[in-house]
């Protein structure tokens, strides 16, 4: 009982500092607020709006239209580029930004050819508009994938069945198709939203008055926490209400698709009923799909390539300080293994004990509690974990300066493992669940009747059972915590930089020269959970994809 109490007030604490932050109130802080609301807090409103409108529609349009054209029609080269589709996935967003800053830049040869084209030209990428396309075209994978799964598993068939009553294609698309990968293109806008509300990257590279660049700049530049934290309860607040709305869309989608839906392999029969395009059709298809592929993933890759190239052969010598990348290689291995083994062990703990069951109600309660608060956690923005982190630290700090706990948790790997803890443990329990429902409770029953404990139950029946799921759980964790920015901005250890810390910062000063192999190497570890994704599609084990998180 101890031990579940704790891991739920460590896991709750980052939420119960920020909301804390309200409480102390007082006249300096209400004129402050006020000062805010005047000031800043129209534009980061403002910002944030433009941004949670546009980019959930464009994500909607781009992923919607490839997952109907890959999973609806039949055309030379669907099935390669149904898997090229998830590539962008790999690619976050902040990555894709530093590319084509330096693809379109004013002097580039893009801009250059276009001023010719067209005199008085000009276009810049660093603004609104340009950050809504970086979004899109790197999270679109999230609708893509969801309507994907929900029109293979019964699309063809009722697309099949409309046809033989006589009704046109264009209004099967409409009535049929459109309606059925509804609840999934919700989903996913949703999981898309969250993404681009924690983002700090591409806002950041931008200049753009996001709430994440407001947490950031309160707390790094102001040093206002009790605004810090403010801006965080809002952010916060705003995650809450999505993370309901894509709770309820996911429980519809399961629905619509588990209601008489069919076996992938009795879906793989319908392939003969796909309608063949012909040659003009077929470009449109490929333009539809191969667009994203391009924009999201091709393109920015090839232009990291090329500037590491030229890093490289700058001046006839290498520019690039190897024995300091691999010190940020080291870093963002090592914050991302400790994190990994963390998390499978807390979530391989929570998970069985939910299994086991037999607890007195408040244990019970207690032990779900957790758990739910473990799994909202990747829908939280790390710089909201971050800052609900460091005000309770700072207020103890002040309270007992003697017990060093600021220290601690700043000036070691601590704060920061924890803060990827409290956001990432979602994504293992959700793995770790996925293997447990694979395991019948006959087994533990029979295990239970032979004299076996609890202790020897989880060790030498699950753990053998449950490796696969440990390890794609590993895998998830280690490759988000190798991505993630605001937190590890906020909370690493004093000249401790991972790979996406020292590609933000040369981004910010303009050498995306030296940005694009540290940019490049988080592109590559990205690469992981895709092809996971691919392998399990191939194998015909479609899973939903749950809140923020990649399916395995």
């Amino acid at each position: 009982m101890h031990i579940i109490g704790l891991l739920a007030v460590l896991i709750a604490l980052p939420l119960l500092g920020i909301l804390a932050a309200w409480l102390g109130l007082d006249a300096a802080g209400v004129d402050s607020l006020r000062q805010q609301m005047q000031t800043v807090l129209p534009g980061y409103l403002a910002t944030s709006g433009w941004l949670a409108l546009m980019v959930p529609l464009g994500v909607v349009l781009v992923g919607g239209a490839a997952a109907v054209t890959v999973s609806l029609f039949e055309f030379p080269g669907r099935r390669w580029l149904s898997w090229a589709l998830l590539l962008p996935m790999a690619m976050p967003a902040y990555v894709s930004a530093y590319a084509y800053t330096d693809f379109l830049q004013y002097a580039g040869l893009v801009q250059s050819t276009l001023r010719g084209w067209f005199p008085g030209w000009r276009m810049d990428v660093r603004g609104l508009p340009g950050a809504i396309c970086m979004f899109v075209f790197t999270l679109y994978p999230y609708a893509y994938l969801l309507a994907r799964n929900a029109l293979s598993e019964r699309g063809n068939h009722l697309m099949e069945a409309a046809r033989m009553l006589g009704t046109p294609l264009a209004e099967r698309i409409v009535r049929v198709a459109l309606p059925l990968a509804r609840p999934a293109l919700a989903a996913g806008a949703a999981l898309a939203l969250m993404e681009t509300l924690a983002d700090y990257g591409v806002s950041a590279y931008f200049g753009l008055t996001t709430f994440t660049t407001g947490i950031y700049k309160a707390w790094v530049v102001l040093d206002d926490r009790i605004a810090a934290a403010q801006y965080a309860s809002l952010l916060l607040l705003f995650v809450a209400v999505l993370l309901w709305l894509e709770r309820r869309e996911q429980g519809r989608m399961r629905f619509a698709v588990t209601r008489g839906a069919r076996s992938a392999d009795a879906a793989d029969s319908a392939e003969g009923t796909r309608p063949h395009l012909t040659r003009g059709p077929t470009v449109l298809a490929w333009l539809v799909c191969g667009l994203p592929v391009v924009a999201g993933f091709l393109l920015p890759v090839g232009i990291l390539l090329h500037l590491w190239w030229g890093e490289v052969n700058h001046e006839a010598g290498v520019a690039f300080d190897l024995a300091r990348y691999a010190g940020w290689v080291w870093n963002s291995f090592r914050f991302g293994g400790m994190a990994a083994l963390a998390a499978i062990v807390l979530a391989l703990a929570l998970c069985f004990a939910l299994r086991a069951g037999g607890l007195p109600r408040l244990q019970g309660a207690m032990l779900r509690l957790t758990a739910r608060l473990a799994g909202m956690g990747y829908a939280i923005p790390g710089s909201v974990i971050a800052v609900g982190i460091l005000l309770p630290v700072a207020w103890l700090q002040a309270r007992w300066p003697a017990a060093g706990l600021g220290v601690l948790l700043t000036a070691s790997s601590l704060g920061v493992i924890y803060a990827y803890l409290v956001r990432f443990t979602a994504v293992a329990v959700q793995s770790v669940e996925s293997g447990y429902t694979r395991i019948p409770a006959s087994l533990d029953e029979a295990a239970r009747t032979l004299g076996s404990s609890r202790r020897a139950i989880a060790w030498r029946l699950h753990m053998p059972l449950l490796w696969r799921s440990l390890a794609v759980a590993a895998l998830m964790v280690f490759v988000d915590v190798v991505k993630e920015l605001p937190a590890t901005l906020l909370l690493r250890p004093f000249d401790t930089d991972t790979l996406a810390v020292i590609a933000h910062n040369l981004a910010r000063d303009e050498r995306l020269g030296e940005a694009a192999l540290p940019a490049l190497s988080i592109v590559l570890v990205g690469l992981a959970p895709v092809l996971l994704v691919m392998r399990a599609l191939d194998g015909r084990r479609p899973a939903p994809l749950q809140s923020g998180s990649t399916p395995a």
